[in-house]
């Protein structure tokens, strides 16, 4: 499960998006195991009668992860006393804008 786990490393799908993710944060070693455990539960769900495996692709994967991020992350603010206020990727504020004028 090892030796398929580290041939996802260059995969598109959710699967190596997981094990590029648990490398950085725990370490080569440690996100290969997690891989292959992870893997090895896919494979006897799909053996097992009875029981689907939908695969996910990585865009999925990575919008999922964005939301546990921002969660996360208002959570935090919240414990601190603050608010998070999410802007639209193509909106300026208004003072900048007004500045790039004039």
């Amino acid at each position: 499960m090892r030796l398929a786990a580290q041939g996802l490393h260059h995969s598109t799908g959710a699967l190596g998006g997981f094990l590029r993710r648990t490398k950085g944060r725990r370490g080569a070693q440690a996100a290969l195991t997690a891989t292959a455990h992870k893997l090895a539960r896919i494979v006897y769900l799909a053996l097992k009668p009875g029981m689907t495996y939908g695969r996910r692709g990585q865009e999925e994967y990575e919008a999922r992860m964005k939301e546990k991020q921002v969660k996360a992350l208002r959570r935090k603010a919240w414990q601190l006393g603050l608010e998070v206020v999410e802007k639209t990727s193509g909106s300026v504020p208004t003072a900048t804008a007004a500045s790039v004028q004039g």
